[in-house]
């Protein structure tokens, strides 16, 4: 049988409950994709702290399935630039429909992807779809779901800590296990550049879908 501990547990009033979801959700509506980014250094600490909250999310059977690769090196760097803007060239001028390239025409968005270089860190996100334990595959379970969940974490933590943050999808991303030198076992799952704005940038002016879209009370 498994050990169990006490639940740390802190109760608030409702009026706090719900002055903390307010600031909470004020916070994060002002959270943005930003895909122009400053050369400044981000400490290794907090992208330290960062990591720690996304390892902190739950999984399925508490596998964690999940491994973090913080790419800072400027070489390596330019190595994931160059393979992913073949791969995503490739999409833009013949893989994508042209219903998907209108979306994407709303956001100014090409296969040009100099933020990969540009941004101090790059956090490359693999799903470990199996653990192996002395020469054991033991199996990981709802490892998407996992991942989804711990990737939502570190991108929370990164806004809270006032620095921005790009999800980016270049696919396939087969290159970047082989760039990365990770096992057959890792599969790439999310590349995320991370650090300040760029001074002066903008953003596309883009709203949330109201509440009454998204959610259905019965």
């Amino acid at each position: 049988m498994p050990n169990f501990i006490p639940l740390k547990f802190i109760t608030f009033s409702e009026e706090e409950q719900l002055r903390r979801a307010r600031e909470f959700n004020d916070e994060y509506q002002r959270r943005r994709t930003v895909r122009e980014f400053s050369d400044k250094p981000v400490p290794r600490e907090l992208l330290e702290q960062f990591l720690k909250t996304a390892g902190s999310a739950p999984s399925g059977a508490n596998r964690q399935p999940w491994r973090f690769v913080v790419v800072t090196d400027p070489e390596m760097k330019h190595r994931i630039r160059v393979e992913a803007e073949k791969e995503e060239r490739e999409s833009y001028e013949h893989r994508m429909p042209q219903e998907w390239l209108d979306d994407l025409a709303a956001l100014g968005t090409d296969w040009h992807k100099e933020f990969l270089e540009i941004a101090p860190a790059l956090i490359v996100v693999f799903a470990v779809n199996y653990d192996l334990d002395g020469g054991h595959i033991h199996k990981n379970y709802y490892v998407k779901e996992s991942v989804g969940i711990a990737t939502g974490f570190l991108l929370a933590a990164i806004h809270h800590a006032g620095l921005a943050s790009l999800t980016h999808t270049p696919s396939p991303m087969d290159f970047l296990q082989k760039i990365l030198n990770r096992p057959e076992n890792e599969k790439p799952f999310l590349l995320i550049p991370v650090g300040y704005p760029k001074e002066a940038v903008t953003v596309p002016d883009i709203h949330r879908k109201p509440l009454q879209e998204i959610v259905v009370w019965k």
